[in-house]
């Protein structure tokens, strides 16, 4: 492992930015346009307001434990835009730890995270006032509430401030307090298989690893924030549309990632929802080159989207995919509608940061194999060994060097996704993978997905992607239920494309082209759409209790 003789904060190098090119644009949605200059004073205002309001850092990192926390959390329940980087930057300016909030979560749910969170304060958007309400009554800690005007016509809540009233004007000038790069970053994991948990990362250690501080190609690190100067002033400035919600890290890792490389980055006029047409119209009038996705959901549509458009997508190089499975009829189809593209998927998760990747040209398409990154590694079954490449079993997919802390107020948990091999701490957050003769690494799958039916484990990622290049199927997601002869049967819930048929027998005759006969489904469940999070995951929950529906 390599190490940066330099401790990096966010703030520091967003201040570093913008000395070399603060004119430049870093922010586009629809008519608004904000260059780092005016992002980066707009987070100093609203680090002000945080300071002045008692947060900030109680307890330094050297007293806490790893699943420990010693500063003020402030939850961004927002949808993307300038004010959800805003508010990052201004919370880690004030030495606040901010934490992504999902807006799709019910009552219930929104309730558990903040409180969980343990939440001081919470930017959001007024769309969702109406719930923030309805928990505040069981929320003593939160004690902020600053709420971003919207279209809703909802009111501000009582004892809530105007995010713009805040950020809009004033002096620019930062709290009376110095960031370390052991203060916080959290992310919540999406909990689509279980309760979401707060991943806590020291802030120097997420930089290296998923906010540029590490090239993922060559595995070199930016040195000091000399190299970060040198960096973006010689970027041509290339525009990068998120598409995924910042609510995720895939997301947010872009975001950083674009400020850190002296990129532009576009977000949807409209994103609370998919636009696919205004996706295709946003490439051309903004002349995007990477255009971020997640999975097969968001990738199909704007393919069929640019096929029936006119519109000039000439600038598009690259669609970056993470954070769901991107199947290479789907990468197919995308190089089919834009000859020449590059389609790049990504590995990581909430745990580990980036860590792998993997690169799809014409006449050369795939899934599943990576380019591991220079810490990226497979554990063996017991947690005792790192297997060697060309070791036939299957193991642990791990990260060692930059990895979190552990999970926010769970020893437990953090000491056993985090274990120490050989005298060496491991992120190993639960996916299975070998690592090839060759030094690539093939990622199967998540372990809590995994479906055990009749003594084998069955992948339901490989599973999905055979079903996917059936022409009639739109999307599908595969969940296991009991079953008295397997233990597990395997079970596909399918949608299928608008005006076009296909019986549970056909599908899974199809699928045995490409899988063995053991993985098949046992049945297939037809609905009307596939329940999916706003970036594109699968909800395996759904899927499990639609499987059991379907018996």
């Amino acid at each position: 492992m390599t190490v940066s003789t330099t401790q990096f904060t966010v703030p520091a190098a967003a201040d570093t930015v913008v000395a070399a090119i603060g004119d430049r644009e870093f922010i586009v949605q629809g008519d608004r346009r904000y260059t780092y200059a005016q992002v980066v004073e707009r987070a100093n205002r609203l680090a002000a307001y945080l300071h002045s309001r008692g947060l900030g850092c109680h307890t330094e990192r050297s007293e806490l434990a790893g699943h420990e926390v010693g500063q003020d959390l402030l939850g961004v329940y927002a949808y993307n835009g300038p004010e959800y980087i805003e508010a990052m930057l201004g919370s880690w300016r004030a030495r606040v730890a901010p934490f992504n909030v999902n807006y799709r979560y019910v009552k219930k749910e929104l309730e558990y995270l903040l409180n969980d969170a343990g939440a001081s304060a919470l930017v959001y958007h007024a769309a969702f006032a109406p719930r923030v309400a309805e928990v505040l009554p069981d929320l003593p800690n939160l004690r902020v509430l600053i709420q971003i005007a919207d279209n809703s016509g909802n009111d501000l809540l009582p004892g809530a401030v105007d995010y713009e009233s805040i950020v809009g004007s004033g002096p620019a000038d930062p709290p009376p307090v110095q960031p370390s790069p052991d203060d916080l970053y959290v992310l919540y994991t999406g909990g689509t298989t279980g309760m979401p948990k707060g991943v806590l990362w020291r802030q120097h250690d997420i930089f290296m690893t998923s906010f540029g501080g590490r090239n993922m190609a060559t595995g070199e690190l930016i040195s000091d924030y000399d190299d970060i100067a040198k960096r973006v002033a010689e970027s041509p400035g290339t525009k990068i549309f998120t598409l995924p919600p910042l609510m995720h890290g895939a997301a947010q890792w872009a975001a950083f990632t674009a400020m850190t490389t002296g990129q532009t980055i576009v977000f949807s006029a409209a994103p609370e929802r998919l636009d696919p047409d205004d996706v295709v119209a946003t490439i051309e009038r903004e002349k995007v080159f990477v255009l971020q996705v997640v999975g097969d959901a968001m990738a199909r549509p704007i393919a069929d989207a640019i096929e029936r458009s006119n519109a000039d997508v000439s600038s598009l190089g690259v669609v970056a995919n993470g954070g769901a499975l991107l199947t290479p009829t789907a990468k197919q189809r995308l190089i089919d509608v834009k000859p020449g593209l590059i389609v790049m998927d990504g590995v990581g998760s909430s745990e580990t940061g980036i860590q792998m990747n993997h690169l799809s040209a014409p006449g050369a398409v795939s899934t599943g194999k990576f380019n591991a990154g220079p810490d990226t590694f497979v554990a063996s079954e017991d947690l005792t060994a790192i297997l060697q490449p060309g070791h036939e079993g299957i193991g642990w997919l791990a990260q060692r060097g930059y990895v979190p802390l552990g999970y926010k107020g769970d020893a437990e948990k953090t000491a056993k996704t985090f274990p120490v091999i050989d005298g060496v701490r491991y992120s190993i957050p639960g996916d299975r993978a070998r690592h090839l003769a060759d030094g690539s690494i093939e990622l199967l799958g998540r372990d809590s997905v995994t479906i055990n039916s009749g003594g084998e484990k069955i992948f339901v990622e490989e599973v999905e992607t055979a079903l996917l290049s059936h022409p009639a199927v739109a999307d599908v997601v595969v969940a296991g239920r009991p079953s008295e002869r397997w233990g597990q049967e395997v079970v596909a819930v399918v949608a299928l494309v608008e005006g076009k048929t296909a019986t549970p027998a056909e599908l899974i005759e199809h699928a045995a082209q490409s899988i063995a006969r053991y993985k098949l489904p046992k049945a297939i469940v037809f609905r009307p759409s596939i329940v999916r999070s706003p970036a594109g995951k699968a909800d395996y929950r759904w899927a499990r209790e639609q499987a059991i529906a379907g018996q």
